[in-house]
């Protein structure tokens, strides 16, 4: 369901009604006769719909996470709130970009538009930058050569399944945050789709190697061997970005999970 193309016609329908009122209804009516539903309704939500459209598309926006792809820094069912604007505005429903502030940075969470159904959002962690040489070799990440720093932490226990995963502190960019790894998953990648600029990537045993292509970002969740990513379905062209996630407001199943992430 495409909310924003929702929410610009509902603001149309009710601007229109409420511009024909102002303009030519009130003065046909009469100044002291009672306006009728089908006007006093669109006028008083009007305004409504209009400021939710406008910091819906231009401010932030909130998102529920339905997958464990990006667990342990999402969990499912956590309710986060997306910065529209970190990385430039863009024109609403079409999300055409009119003015550029910021460029996504290797370790932030970012929304984008799934690249194989742009109806549907996904989230995921920058791993690499347009130009990037990624490498994920036995189950280590390797960026234009270096390897990400990476330092053991507690095991990580999966509440609804009752087991355990090893839990590291992997260095991104600027930003240290936490994945997981099955150690008895293999390293190599299960399957892979046909996706544009397949031939910049090569597959083998022990992980793969890519190069990112212009305007477009390398994507991988933190839940490493439980995330169908970039590694599976390819490249995240700029034009898919939604915005960068940034807070966790809510979620019933944890109410002590609120706060910023990383």
């Amino acid at each position: 369901m495409n909310f924003a193309l929702i929410l610009f016609v509902l603001s149309v329908l009710t601007g229109l009604v409420t511009l024909a009122d102002y303009v030519w209804l009130r003065k046909q009516r009469g100044a002291e006769a009672r306006e009728p539903w089908w006007i006093e309704y669109p006028k008083s939500f009007f305004p409504v719909i209009l400021v939710v459209f406008f910091l819906r598309s231009f401010i932030v926006e909130p998102f529920k996470i339905p997958s464990g792809s990006m667990v342990p820094t999402l969990v499912v069912g956590d309710f986060i709130l997306v910065n529209k604007f970190t990385y430039g505005i863009r024109i609403p429903v079409i999300n055409k970009k009119i003015i550029d502030i910021n460029q996504p940075r290797r370790g932030d969470v970012m929304v984008f538009r799934y690249p194989d159904d742009p109806s549907l959002d996904y989230i995921k962690r920058v791993v690499g930058l347009p130009g990037d040489r990624i490498e994920y070799r036995n189950k280590r990440l390797f960026i234009n050569g270096e390897e990400a720093q990476r330092k053991a932490l507690p095991d990580y226990l999966h509440r609804e399944r009752i087991s355990y995963s090893k839990q590291y502190s992997e260095k991104t960019g600027e930003v240290d945050h936490a994945i997981l790894v099955e150690e008895d998953a293999p390293a190599a990648v299960p399957f892979v789709q046909q996706f544009p600029f397949r031939d910049n990537c090569a597959y083998n045993d022990s992980g793969f190697t890519c190069a990112v292509p212009p305007g477009h970002y390398f994507m991988m969740g933190d839940n490493r061997d439980n995330s169908a990513d970039s590694r599976v379905w390819g490249f995240v062209p700029d034009g898919n970005i939604v915005g960068k996630a940034f807070f966790i407001w809510f979620n019933m199943g944890e109410l002590t999970r609120f706060g910023g992430f990383k």
